[in-house]
């Protein structure tokens, strides 16, 4: 048995709790998951359905758990693992299963596939079989934390050039777009790019927040890899930042994952409370809205709308009425998907599948039941909130003609904004603007 194979097989067995175990032992064959799964709707094979990829991981499992493998192993369908079968399941793991949740959301006993296949992504991770880029993103992402004075000036040089945008946005000459001010009462945490800082700067300038930007992003490669010291190393950051701020709340920017890591998975990973709230930044705009901070044209948004549920934002985090709420107060022809909302389709892109350039025809392909759901809507407008899967709507866009706009709530909120009159009252701060 090869070094690397010890080492998955190590891994595989420190997870081993009662929710894995009971997702290895207790499927009952039954097929239902196949339908709820995008790529056996995509691409009907046995291959695609979730039965059969856990049933990949259960054959390594009864090789060594089950007594009676050692006696008669093809009688228990069990299979020892080898450096093949781990690169298989690796492939199956990181290009078949964006871990949406559907299939166990659908499964009568509630078998935990996505379970089974981040077992399987910590394997090949530990073993260094994991995508080469998800591993890169993850380390660049730690080692920015480790160093972040190498590039604060740069970032805080980069948000002062953008200032004057921000001002007449909002009308508000002394809006500022602060990096890291203590006392603050939001850090707003970003990802890479001015696409998702400019428009809910935007928001929480016309709100009136007390607000500051984060120096890092919210983006966790570390979760796709299942690999909690990694994710936990990328989360802290952050955590350690609000900490130091003494903020009241982290709003994050639209990413699915980053909400499901940071808000559900990080307060386990450290054990402990947070002092402070997490929240989406879907969230953060239907609270503003419900408390009328908000001035917004009820008919601005004119062409017919539609909204995807990211998979990780509304069936794994529970944000399902909140961009309903601020859609239907922005556009009157709002459509809905069929099916919404838990049962919400998967795009095909997410689990870090659009990172990965290897796999983009399986991953279109994934994503044609989303294209014709979107299709039937009649809608030119596509709201998703979240990253990976305005990536991923856009390529299908493309692929399968369209014809739509794929936007960020955020976008579409400042689109509705009625335009703002010149303000002198400086936007509310209780330190310095930019961080020293």
């Amino acid at each position: 048995m090869s070094d690397m194979v010890k080492t998955a097989l190590r891994v595989f067995e420190q997870q081993l709790g009662r929710p894995l175990e009971a997702a290895l032992e207790v499927c009952a064959r039954c097929g239902v998951c196949a339908e709820a799964c995008h790529y056996f709707q995509a691409e009907p094979s046995v291959e695609n359905t979730p039965v059969a990829r856990g049933e990949a991981l259960r054959r390594v499992y009864r090789a060594e758990h089950d007594l009676l493998a050692r006696i008669a192993p093809w009688w228990v369908g069990a299979k020892k693992l080898d450096e093949a079968s781990l690169a298989r399941l690796a492939e199956t793991a990181f290009s078949r299963c964006t871990l949406c949740r559907r299939c166990t959301f659908n499964c009568p006993l509630g078998v935990d596939t996505p379970l089974m296949m981040r077992a399987v992504r910590a394997m090949a991770t530990a073993a260094g079989v994991a995508p080469e880029i998800l591993m890169m993103l993850a380390d660049a992402a730690i080692e920015k934390g480790r160093s972040p004075e190498l590039f604060r000036d740069m970032f805080i040089e980069q948000m002062v050039d953008l200032e004057p945008e921000l001002r007449r946005a909002t009308g508000n000459r002394h809006a500022r777009l602060s990096v890291e001010r203590m006392g603050a009462h939001v850090l707003y945490v970003p990802l890479a790019g001015v696409h998702t800082i400019l428009p809910p700067a935007i928001i929480f300038t016309a709100a009136g927040e007390d607000w500051t930007l984060s120096l890092f992003e919210a983006a966790n490669y570390g979760v796709f890899l299942a690999d909690p010291v990694r994710a936990k190393q990328i989360a802290a950051r952050i955590v350690d930042e609000a900490k130091r701020l003494g903020v009241e709340e982290v709003v994050l920017a639209e990413c699915g994952h980053a909400y499901a890591a940071l808000r559900w998975e990080a307060p386990i990973w450290f054990g402990e409370t947070f002092p402070f709230r997490v929240v989406s930044l879907v969230e953060k705009i239907d609270t503003y809205l419900a408390q009328g901070r908000l001035n917004l044209d009820p008919r601005a948004i004119r062409e017919r709308v539609t909204y995807h549920d990211s998979c990780n934002m509304a069936r794994s985090g529970g944000v399902i009425e909140e961009p309903r709420r601020v859609l239907r107060a922005i556009a009157p022809d709002f459509v809905e998907m069929t099916p919404n909302r838990h049962e919400a389709l998967c795009c095909g892109g997410g689990g870090g599948l659009v990172a990965l350039p290897e796999y983009e025809e399986l991953r279109l392909r994934a994503g044609k039941p989303k294209a014709d759901q979107v299709r039937r809507t009649g809608a030119r407008t596509v709201v998703a909130a979240c990253e990976n899967c305005r990536l991923q709507m856009g390529d299908l866009n493309r692929h399968y003609g369209l014809e739509v706009e794929i936007s960020a709530l955020a976008d579409l909120v400042v689109r509705a904004m009625r335009p703002a009159e010149p303000n002198d009252e400086p936007v509310p701060v209780r330190a310095e603007a930019i961080a020293a």
